[in-house]
This record gives C-alpha cells, structure tokens and sequence, in this order.
C-alpha cells in the first residue's frame, strides 16, 4: 500500500477493511471473533481491542503462513465446539449468504466447507478440484497444476468454515515440507479426505472475495461495493438519475422514493426517509433527513444534523449539529451549528449561528415560525422567540421574545454631497503624487 497505515485499515465505503470482516463475523451470529496480528502492528492492536477488547487478539510470531496463523488463535478458542469460519482481514466484501451457506454445509455433516469462484481469469489463483458435485477433491496451487487442472475455473477464496475440533487436530498434523516453509491452511483439505470426512465447495461472485494488495486494487474494490449499493438501492425503490456519480457509505440507510439528484456523496451515518429529494453536488455525513425534505443544490450536512419533514436546506448551507423542525427553511448561504430551528421557521440568506468563541461551542434556538432576516449573525447562547422577526442585517447578542421584532445594526446615516466631495479631493491627491 505504501502508506504507514497498516493495510487492512483502509477503508472501502468510509469503514476500514477490516471492520468489514469484524461486522460479516456479527452478521452470521459468530460468537467469538479473534483477529490474528503480527506483533508490531499496533494500530491494527490498537483498533482491533476498542471494537472487540483485549481477548480478541491473537499474536502470529514469525509469520509462517495461513495454516500458521489460523493456529495462532487456537488458545483464544480453548473451550469454544462451535464452527469456525476462516475471513481475511484484506477481503472487505464477501456476503453474509456466502458464510452462512458454509455453516450450512457444516450443519449438513460436511468436514470442511471451502468459499470458491468463477474466476474470469484463473490464472495463478488455486484450483479446486472438484467431482461435479461441489464435493471437493483437492486444492492444487496454479504452479502445481496439470494442464488439465489449469482448465478449471473454479478458484480458492482462502475462506474455510470447519468445526473447531477438527479445525485444530488437522492442523496439528500440517507440515511445512514445501518451497516456502509454511503451513499451508489450505492442506486441511487432504487431511480431512484422508479421515473419510467429505469436503463441499460453496460458489459466490469473483468481486466478492476481492482482495485489496495496493492503493490500485483499493480503488477497484470500492467501485464494486459502489456499483452493488446503488444496484441495491435501485432495486428498494430509490431513483438515481445518474447512478454512476453517487458515492454511498458502508451503512447509508436510503428509503423507497427518495430521489438522489448526481454528484451527491453519503458519508458514514446518513439516513435519509423516504420521499426526501437530495439535490446535485450534495455531501452529507451523520445526518438524519425525515420524510419529504428537501436538501441542496450544494448543501452540507455534518454530523449531528437532522432535517425534519417538509423541511429545506438550500445551496450553500451547512448545518452541523443541528435539528431543523418541520417544514422550516435555510434556502441559501447560511451556518446553522449547535442549534434548533422550530418547525416552519424561515432562515434568510447568510444567516449565522455564530456558535464558537474559541474556546466552547453554544446553542442557539429559534422559535416556531420565527423569521430571521438575511445577512444576521446571531451569537450564541441566545434563543430567538415563536413567531419573532430578526431584521435583515442584525447582530443579535440577546435573546429575543415571541413575536417580537429585534434589530441589531447601527442607525443609517446619510451625509449630502459627501460623495462628490470626496472624489474631487481624492483625485488631487492622486494627482499631486504622480507629477
């Protein structure tokens, strides 16, 4: 990857790749979740024990292959009968369905069931030799293949599901007599046959069991996590009338008739209820948007924000921890931080919530149906009272009561002939510096 970000924490659809494997494992019901590490990769320690805890660290010292790992976690699952399924922490998008068709196949008296794929391309991807049947004769490494083996086009993910007992003993008994000097996980294959257990292959797409090797095959996998999620939405109910330029997250939640406009992106923590309207070059992150609301051209929700029913937030506004009511209105050039906005309350352009004093953030309120008139800055703390009136132009550093108007902007003063006088003296003073 050359980065100094370990590589299983890069992240497809704004959550890192391994996270992927830790929320598949949660999917299935996995009772115990180990993730095997080598010793110096501390932020992968690191990031691993805040979403599992210490217990779900396994240490492989050296790295003596797949095999070699897998027994890494044997002492982390003393005392556990249950199946074990085999994910890779590089491998973001396999299906729930894929995994619990293995735990099926285990469920049916199967010793080992293996992940495979149609690959378009097997080249040097491990065979699986199989006798028709999805009963799987062997595994055989592309460099040991026969011509004929060659030919096969169902290919190794590297993911295995096998009960914990059997797991361990057929391990115990993998030898690393090859060129590499490693266990070989895969070697389980042959060991089981030879016990007379029966060995299944279950089938998913080549794109899910996608590896990611580098900054290049990064990218290629979150185009196919982005192509699956808008197919998905497509199908529920959602319109994209430019599919290909709408970038989802890993968890957006988008209901049926929402429609998505281009160029808009979901970062990590958006739902948005059905009926809403996303309009073009919109980005929104840790936001709620209710039924019917209206959000851009050009918005900006951050996190903490909620749009309420019938409500609008227009071109180049933010809102960031703030709840809009229903029906109420920023249309445009406006900063709604720390706040609440009443239902059916009208926020002019370059209305702020001046929030911040550089030390602590405030809140501001602004009552039910209030009108604040564009261009006001309005310093937290301060609330701005049912059905008041801001004038346009207005500092409001006080509250301001229910219906009332509040005005907080110096008095006009206009001076005759000011103007003509000024431009006349000016332009003999300019004139007196260039002779």
């Amino acid at each position: 990857m050359k980065s100094s970000l370990p590589k299983v924490l890069h992240p497809v659809g704004g959550q890192s790749m391994i996270d992927w494997s830790i929320q598949l494992a949660r999917r299935v019901g996995c009772e115990k979740i180990i993730t095997v590490v080598s010793p110096n990769s501390d932020a992968l320690k690191s990031h691993v024990t805040a979403a599992l805890g210490d217990s779900a660290i396994a240490i492989q010292d050296p790295p003596l292959g797949t095999g070699h790992a897998v027994r890494a976690a044997e002492a982390a699952l003393s005392g556990f009968t249950g199946d074990v399924i085999v994910l890779y922490g590089d491998t973001p998008l396999i299906p729930s369905t894929a995994v619990e068709a293995l735990f099926g196949e285990l469920e049916q008296g199967t010793g080992v069931g293996v992940l495979g794929f149609h690959a378009r391309e097997p080249g040097a991807y491990g065979r699986l030799v199989t006798n028709g049947n999805d009963e799987l004769e062997a595994i055989v490494e592309a460099k040991d293949a026969s011509p004929e083996q060659l030919k096969i086009d169902i290919c190794n993910s590297g993911v295995m599901a096998v009960r914990s007992d059997r797991l361990f003993r057929l391990l115990s008994r993998v030898t690393n007599d090859n060129k590499k000097g490693e266990y070989y996980l895969t070697d389980i294959v042959g060991l089981a046959r030879d016990e007379g257990a029966t060995c299944k292959v279950v089938t998913c797409q080549e794109a899910d069991v996608m590896g990611v090797n580098s900054r290049v095959e990064l990218a290629v996998a979150e185009a196919a996590f982005q192509s699956r999620r808008r197919q998905e939405l497509l199908e529920s109910g959602v319109t994209m009338t430019a599919p290909d330029t709408v970038f989802l997250a890993h968890d957006t939640i988008i209901e049926n008739d929402v429609v998505i406009e281009p160029h808009v992106v979901f970062a990590p923590g958006v739902h948005v209820r059905s009926g809403a309207v996303i309009r073009a070059f919109s980005h929104l992150e840790g936001a709620i948007v209710d039924e019917g609301a209206q959000i851009g051209p050009y918005a900006r929700l951050r996190p903490g924000a909620r749009i309420g029913e019938g409500a609008r937030i227009g071109n180049f506004v933010e809102v960031k921890k703030t709840r809009v009511g229903k029906g109420a209105k920023a249309n445009h050039l406006a900063y709604l931080g720390d706040g609440e906005v009443g239902a059916n309350a009208n926020l002019g352009a370059g209305t702020i919530f001046c929030n911040y004093d550089g030390f602590l953030k405030y809140t501001t309120r602004i009552g039910e149906g209030a009108f604040v008139g564009s261009n006001s800055a309005l310093v937290a703390p301060v609330s701005i009272g049912k059905g008041a009136y801001v004038g346009s132009g207005s500092v409001i550093t006080e509250d301001v009561s229910a219906d009332a108007l509040a005005i907080g902007r110096g008095r006009q003063v206009e001076k005759a002939g000011w103007a003509a006088h000024f431009r006349v003296e000016m332009a003999e003073k300019k004139k007196q510096t260039q002779t």
